[in-house]
């Protein structure tokens, strides 16, 4: 089993600035070469409150602030704009991150794209349902519109 110092939240496993111990495998062929997480040693002890004093700063404080982000996000639609063929099909697909810097424009705060789950692949022109996760109690489902560019 490894020891290892999350840098960023882990469905399942825990947030950033948690020390856990995983397989030797998951560490070395997943988590370390995505940057997900960092090996644990007495050194590297001390970048734990870093790392902690960081994600209090990108992260929604409190369980109230969460739900009056998640109020707003659900009162109008973001819209995404993207490059699209005559019958109204995208070249590609909306991602994640586009979704992400699309609720940022919104006047929403910053969401990690992890945070933003779509169920299927947003290949076309419309309006689709998108969950946002935006604090561990509260997620929004925020309604994406994508337009031609």
């Amino acid at each position: 089993m490894a020891k290892i110092i999350l840098t960023h939240e882990v469905t399942g496993l825990g947030a950033p600035g948690d020390v856990v111990e995983v397989k030797d495998g998951y560490a070395r062929n997943y988590l370390i070469p995505r940057s997900l997480a960092t090996p644990w040693t007495k050194g590297a002890e001390k970048d734990i409150t870093a790392i902690r004093k960081a994600r209090k700063a990108r992260e929604i404080a409190t369980l109230d602030d969460a739900k009056a982000v998640r109020d707003s996000l659900q009162a109008k639609p973001v819209v995404v704009s993207a490059k699209a063929g005559d019958s109204g099909r995208l070249f590609g697909a909306v991602t994640t991150a586009e979704i992400a810097d699309a609720v940022k424009a919104a006047g929403a705060p910053a969401i990690d794209k992890r945070k933003v789950e779509i169920g299927q692949p947003i290949r076309a022109l419309g309006e689709y349902k998108v969950s946002v996760r935006l604090h561990a109690d509260v997620a929004a489902t925020v309604t994406v519109k994508v337009v031609a560019a």
